[in-house]
């Protein structure tokens, strides 16, 4: 897949318009920013520590490198020329490879009006094209935004790690979520 490849353009639920595509090189700076904001925020997502733009700039390589090998699709949402959402999967491999393990964020101020759906949507849309037939995600229990929105594409819980998550001097149930993209025998 090419860098910054638009797959998608929409009008939020907020009147403001929305891009989805694929990453570019020039996306660090907005990416580290991202990452930056959703931990200052205390958002709740596995990182807990901000990233230096050197940090960054070497996961974006591999991000890229791993799309380029197919083993990744990445989907960042653009608002006003700046990214304020970051999505992917990544297909397993061996006697997993028919799955996908998908994650997502969304900068604040821009949830709850429909970037999320819209993101899974189009993930699950490449998860097909790529011959997937399940996709997994797993969210922090109290996460009741994400964890609708999951529900709403039609992902199921399918169990949890109590306790597996540690924030804020409290323990959270880590939930597990499967949705199957074609009927496994």
């Amino acid at each position: 897949m090419k860098t910054g490849t638009v797959f998608k353009t929409f009008i939020a639920k907020d009147g403001r318009t929305v891009t989805l595509r694929s990453p570019r090189w020039d996306d660090l700076d907005d990416l580290t920013e991202f990452i930056n904001s959703l931990i200052d925020e205390g958002a709740q997502i596995t990182a807990y520590q901000k990233v230096t733009r050197e940090q960054e700039a070497l996961w974006l390589g591999q991000q890229l490198a791993d799309v380029e090998k197919g083993t990744k699709i990445i989907i960042v949402a653009e608002v006003d020329g700046r990214v304020i959402a970051n999505s992917s999967f990544s297909k397993k491999t061996g006697y997993s490879e028919h799955v996908g393990v998908l994650g997502i964020a969304i900068k604040n101020g821009y949830r709850d009006i429909g970037i999320g759906t819209e993101l899974m949507n189009e993930l699950i849309l490449k998860a097909k094209d790529m011959g997937l037939k399940l996709l997994t995600l797993s969210v922090f229990e109290s996460n009741d935004r994400a964890r609708h929105v999951y529900e709403k594409v039609g992902f199921k819980e399918t169990g949890r790690i109590p306790k597996e998550l540690f924030k804020d001097g409290k323990y959270i149930d880590h939930t597990y979520m499967v949705k199957e993209l074609t009927k496994i025998p």
